[in-house]
């Protein structure tokens, strides 16, 4: 809940305000897969992840998965979730940005549950044989973005605590954690929310060292033309910088 000014005073709004081109795209398709996959169930076997079939030829896998989901609930979590927590995101990347992002963490989410496969004992077997979908590792990487840049936010934890965001995602994780190393058998598969986690923060920091060395080496240039300047140096050539994507 949010604090917003009106005529007569101050009122709550829920959530972040209406949805973003990129947030709407993702709810719709998962909306979309989600009434097939009702209609043509075999096609959670052939898209859902499992490491066994990932081995055996279906490559598309660790990306058709997220789309995917096993009930009302489960959808509905991760999409309110994308859309609570997505739609500033996405107002402050841009579209293009925010959508590699969200891709980019669910695919990492799925490579983590592949190396979890390859634990010793019962513990990798089961995940090597176990199915996987949704968009739980995509979206766990987007609480991963919104607590690093707003990581004082208070928001109500499963709607009823109240917690910053930097708690609630330290919480989660740490979750996560445990059950991911006590045993495939609750029904989610925790490793692929360690992987949005590790993943999304990641790819965030990699991108902060690369717009800070492009800082560093414009300053450094904008100097070195200054001192040309002063001296009257004058540079040859065409200079081009590096690329920022």
């Amino acid at each position: 809940m949010r604090p917003r000014m009106t005529s007569s005073g101050f009122a709550n709004t829920f959530g972040p305000g209406p949805w973003t081109p990129a947030v709407k795209a993702l709810i719709v398709t998962n909306i979309v897969v989600f009434v097939l996959q009702w209609i043509v169930p075999e096609m959670t076997l052939s898209l859902g992840l499992r490491p066994a079939d990932f081995f055996a030829g279906r490559v598309w896998q660790p990306v058709t998965y997220m789309f995917l989901h096993g009930g009302f609930g489960h959808i509905l979590f991760n999409m309110l979730s994308l859309w609570m927590f997505g739609v500033e995101l996405e107002r402050m990347w841009g579209s293009a940005f925010f959508t590699r992002y969200y891709l980019v963490c669910g695919v990492g989410a799925a490579a983590s549950q592949i190396v979890f496969a390859f634990l010793p004992g019962s513990l990798g077997a089961g995940i090597y044989e176990a199915l996987t979908i949704g968009a739980s590792g995509a979206t766990y990487g987007i609480l991963m973005a919104y607590a690093l840049y707003f990581p004082n936010r208070e928001v109500l934890f499963y709607f009823f605590f109240p917690v910053k965001v930097k708690y609630m995602v330290l919480i989660l994780g740490g979750i996560s954690m445990l059950s991911a190393t006590g045993g495939p058998g609750s029904g989610t598969a925790h490793a692929t929310h360690l992987g949005g986690l590790a993943v999304g923060y990641l790819y965030l920091k990699g991108r902060r060292l690369r717009l800070g060395a492009e800082i560093q080496y414009r300053l450094n240039r904008w100097r070195i033309d200054r001192m040309r300047r002063r001296f009257d140096v004058h540079k040859g050539g065409k200079e081009r910088g590096p690329w920022i994507h």
